[in-house]
């Protein structure tokens, strides 16, 4: 029989279950979404009872799908949402309240107290990272002091911390009985409590978060031989797979990307858009508003870092056309919408619904759209919409070349709006920069399988995952420069306007 390597995707939006062969083919794949949820104008939230109920879910169809004995699995990895935050009692593991999902914002006036002391780079130099709503500490905070008897719980002790990775490898390890309460080290860099030189909790940042030390996973590499137990006989898989392979979903497509090598980079186009640049074993620290953080460490070796420029809303925007403005009824809709008119018609749409992301870090931005006029019409909205996501990128791709001094050849790109071939052109022609889809665009899921892979022995070097890759489709810029920066200038006009609007 096939041996194979099992990968369970928790994304923003769905869960999926994939399972690969050694070159890297998938053999069997299972999706579902699940519900967002928005109490109130900036908070997102998701149920972690139904991630977990989705999970078992997918895992059951894939395996169905496949007609594989799960016994031929021989490793399991995990790939998640990154600073999604929740806490649960572990001796029931009921959650305290929802988890509050990395676009929330709720934690605002905590993280602006904090700035007006220190600056918004206060915690920089230990992690990587500005102050800001997107990250786990401020959640664990809140959630801590306003959901009911969490505060008294962690103090006992009786109270786990985890983003969504910790949450599913806990119970598909056994749960309540038993299950492994670990994080990899690229989640933990997501949190602005790790520290990046020791790669372990930092007592001072704790302190500053009151959050206390006892309800926090163990940190562990993103491909450990030594495993963190085995799935359970009672549970999805039904059998015993060790759980040995977690990624960050940004990293995961890092690692799916084989971008192994400095100066390499991903850009994933999801529910935001997350551009990575391998930095190697060299802590770069951003002058540009980026974020620095772990790429991925694999067993004892050391760990590799990278530059990250995070975009809140890029395929959160294409829904939002769909499910609140009826605009379209499936998300590929908006391409061909777009497609009608030649150009934007002088509209550009700047979604920054949760405030902006790199490089600006500005919590008090909304979303805008500008340059109406009675010429407007819903193509140029959907066009716009599309154009809104290059453009971001092009923010981010600047800030990179200025802190890293690396000019880039290409940008490999992947995640679900990649199948865009109207967004990947306007891509390349906004950077002036070819832009190259892999044959398997859903890389994420990938570099978590090979994180697992690697740690039992499945595949024995990263040369082998580089030999995986294959190229599907290559844009050549074709954008005449004058075009490209009167675009770009444009572009920067609106941004503006979503400063200041929350006091």
């Amino acid at each position: 029989m096939p041996q194979i390597i099992a990968s369970i995707d928790q994304g923003t939006t769905s869960t999926r279950c994939m399972l690969f062969d050694y070159e890297g083919k998938v053999l069997s794949a299972a999706q579902k979404e699940h519900a967002q949820i928005y109490p109130k104008p900036g908070w997102v939230e998701h149920d972690p009872m139904e991630i977990w109920q989705s999970t078992q879910e997918v895992v059951d169809r894939c395996l169905a799908t496949a007609s594989v004995n799960p016994k031929d699995i021989l490793a399991l990895g995990i790939t998640n949402q990154r600073e999604t935050t929740l806490v649960w009692d572990k001796k029931t593991g009921e959650p305290f309240g929802n988890a509050v999902v990395w676009q929330d914002t709720r934690t605002k006036e905590m993280c602006d107290a904090l700035a007006q002391v220190g600056g918004i780079d206060c915690f920089r130099d230990q992690t990587g990272l500005p102050l800001a709503t997107y990250f786990s500490g401020p959640k664990i905070n809140w959630i801590l002091d306003n959901s009911r008897d969490a505060r008294v719980a962690a103090q006992r002790g009786e109270a786990l911390f985890g983003n969504i990775d910790t949450w599913l490898i806990w119970w598909l390890t056994g749960g309540p009985n038993g299950g492994s309460h670990v994080t990899d080290v690229t989640n933990a860099s997501r949190t602005l409590l790790m520290n990046l030189e020791t790669l372990d909790w930092d007592a001072n940042l704790l302190d500053v978060f009151g959050i206390p030390h006892q309800i926090l996973p163990r940190i562990v590499p993103s491909s450990d031989p030594q495993t963190w137990g085995s799935t359970k006989m009672t549970g999805p898989f039904r059998a015993e797979v060790p759980v040995c392979g977690d990624l960050g979903d940004q990293q995961a497509a890092l690692v799916g990307q084989a971008c192994f090598s400095p100066g390499e980079a991903k850009n994933t186009y999801g529910t935001g858009c997350f551009m990575l640049l391998n930095t190697g074993k060299e802590i770069v620290h951003s002058k540009s508003g980026l974020l620095t953080t772990v790429a991925y460490q694999l067993g004892d070796t050391e760990a590799i870092f990278a530059l990250e420029g995070s975009v809140a809303i890029t395929g959160a925007l294409i829904q939002w056309l769909r499910d609140n403005l009826g605009l379209i009824e499936n998300s590929p809709d908006v391409e061909t919408l777009a497609r009608e008119v030649p150009d934007n018609g002088g509209v550009y749409f700047v979604p920054a619904f949760s405030g902006l992301f790199a490089p600006y870090w500005r919590s008090d931005a909304r979303g805008v759209i500008a340059g109406l006029t009675r010429f407007t019409n819903k193509n140029h909205i959907a066009r716009a919409a599309l154009e809104a996501t290059a453009f971001q990128t092009r923010e981010v791709l600047e800030a990179m070349q200025e802190d890293s001094k690396v000019e880039l050849s290409q940008l490999k790109v992947d995640g679900g709006m990649v199948a865009n071939e109207l967004l990947m052109q306007f891509q390349a022609d906004i950077l002036n920069v070819p832009v190259v889809r892999p044959k398997l665009s859903e890389t994420t899921a990938l570099g978590a399988a090979y994180a697992a892979g690697l740690a039992v022995g499945f595949w024995n070097n990263v040369n082998e995952l580089r030999a995986n890759w294959n190229q599907d489709k290559f844009w050549q810029p074709q954008m005449d420069s004058e075009t490209r920066q009167a675009l770009f200038n444009n572009w920067k006009k609106a941004v503006t306007r979503t400063f200041n609007w929350i006091e």
